[in-house]
């Protein structure tokens, strides 16, 4: 009898109304906050505004659930995961893996990707080849991470296993110390070796500490599931529509071979080379609307930022230039710096305009890096070839896997262009995202306004 009167007394007096759930909050809100961490594999501010594979992933979730994100980072890896444990986000989307915390606050959502951990060294200062190499070793990780876990564990059977934990350290710095021999080893996930090896090109991986585990967002662990289960279908409906392949292709798909002297050489040039020209850079990618770090990562796979550069086929110049081109561009002397650098975004902006609007970015940037390369002609048949194969012809990654076919007579003779060397702009494409990539990062902190450009490389990079 004194359930039904309290029943009563709950609808006369309204007081007692379920709570929304966080999901029905957030949504009510209008607003999804979510900590990271500022870096290749997460979070930074690239020419065009925010990116990172976890930035993407969130503005697609938020975008998902109708709401406005709102996406902050903390410097010290420690504080990220309290920040979901004490309601300050909603969600904590760093690179993270269900070693990063042990909070029985915090839960995990489901997996994207895989990260191994690695033992990182400098090349030139002897590889370990197996963990009893590392006893008693200089070893330096971040303090409170999954690294130092797995160090931990390791510990059980290797009981002379030491290391140091920084307290207040990026991985990516971290890297750096190791690459300049200030440290001797460090832990890093495979994805940020592989990405840092174009920043810090003296790093290798010597041994995987742990086998691949997957990443995941941290969320509150709470008998309230709603965000939870919205994350879930979300993430479901990413791996099935592509979205999460498309990632991984835009931040990794140009980091699958590496070149140690090639990266060393290319840090040099940037020193060296880069501000005699880097004016030139500028004014050109402001006249033709481009960035004009692309610019310089054309020029930089074409010529090395030589101006007197001939290739094997004749075309020359910083940006390699073909006669004819040249005349089409007004470029009177091919091997004038500001005039070849001119010329060159003139005619990038001429094939990008060839590519159909309809190309999402940054797939229309590669597909026009490759016709820089190639013609647009051969695009455009790799792209006929594409939706032959029932592939997306808007997709670079599918329209990269054609560019091949393009030497195989059954398919050249169907086309309109015929033969190519269609592995070669592949190849380019990678190249130029790379340089484009480590542009973006060395020269975040340039002043605005370069130096006067002088014609011509400097004496002793001439060659």
């Amino acid at each position: 009898m004194r359930a039904v009167t309290t029943i009563s007394l709950c609808g006369l007096l309204a007081t007692c109304q379920v709570p929304p759930t966080l999901l029905e909050q957030i949504v009510s809100e209008g607003e999804l906050r979510v900590v990271t961490r500022n870096g290749p594999t997460t979070y930074y501010l690239g020419s065009d505004g925010p990116a990172g594979p976890e930035y993407d992933l969130v503005r697609g979730f938020a975008e998902h659930l109708g709401v406005n994100l709102e996406i902050y980072t903390l410097d010290n890896f420690q504080e990220i995961v309290p920040e979901v444990a004490q309601g300050r986000a909603h969600i904590a989307a760093a690179g993270l893996t269900r070693n990063d915390a042990t909070d029985p606050l915090v839960q995990f959502g489901p997996g994207y990707g895989a990260v191994t951990e690695q033992l990182v060294y400098r090349v030139n200062k002897g590889r370990p080849r197996s963990v009893e190499d590392l006893y008693q070793s200089d070893i330096t990780v971040m303090a409170g991470s999954s690294h130092a876990r797995t160090l931990q564990q390791l510990r059980g059977d290797h009981a002379e296993l030491t290391w140091q934990e920084a307290q207040g350290v990026a991985e990516d710095e971290l890297l750096e110390q190791v690459s300049a021999g200030d440290l001797r080893y460090t832990v890093a996930d495979s994805r940020s070796v592989r990405l840092s090896r174009y920043f810090h090109p003296h790093i290798r991986a010597a041994l995987d500490l742990s086998e691949p585990q997957p990443m995941a967002w941290a969320l509150l662990n709470d008998k309230d599931t709603s965000l939870l289960a919205a994350a879930e279908d979300y993430f479901e409906e990413a791996h099935t529509t592509g979205m999460i392949a498309a990632i991984e292709e835009r931040y990794y798909g140009h980091a699958k071979d590496f070149d140690y002297v090639g990266a060393r050489t290319f840090l040099k040039h940037i020193d060296r080379r880069l501000p005699r020209y880097r004016v030139w850079f500028q004014q050109a990618a402001d006249e033709s609307g481009l960035d004009w770090r692309l610019l310089a990562a054309l020029a930089y796979q074409e010529s090395h930022w030589n101006p007197g550069a001939i290739s094997e086929t004749g075309v020359r110049g910083l940006m390699m230039l073909t006669k004819v081109t040249a005349k089409s561009l007004d470029v009177e002397d091919r091997e004038d710096a500001e005039q070849s650098i001119f010329g060159g975004a003139r005619y990038y902006r001429f094939v990008t305009e060839r590519v159909p609007r309809r190309v999402p970015e940054p797939d229309r940037m590669w597909m026009a890096i490759a016709a820089y390369n190639v013609g647009w002609g051969h695009v455009a048949d790799a792209r006929l070839i594409a939706r032959r194969r029932g592939m997306n012809p808007n997709s670079w990654q599918d329209v990269e896997q054609c560019l091949p076919l393009l030497t195989q007579s059954k398919w050249y003779n169907t086309v309109p262009h015929g033969y190519a060397r269609g592995w070669q702009p592949v190849k380019y494409v990678e190249n130029v995202r790379s340089y484009y990539e480590v542009l973006q990062w060395m020269t975040a902190d340039w002043p605005q306004e370069p130096v006067k450009a002088e014609n011509g490389p400097p004496p002793e990079d001439a060659a």
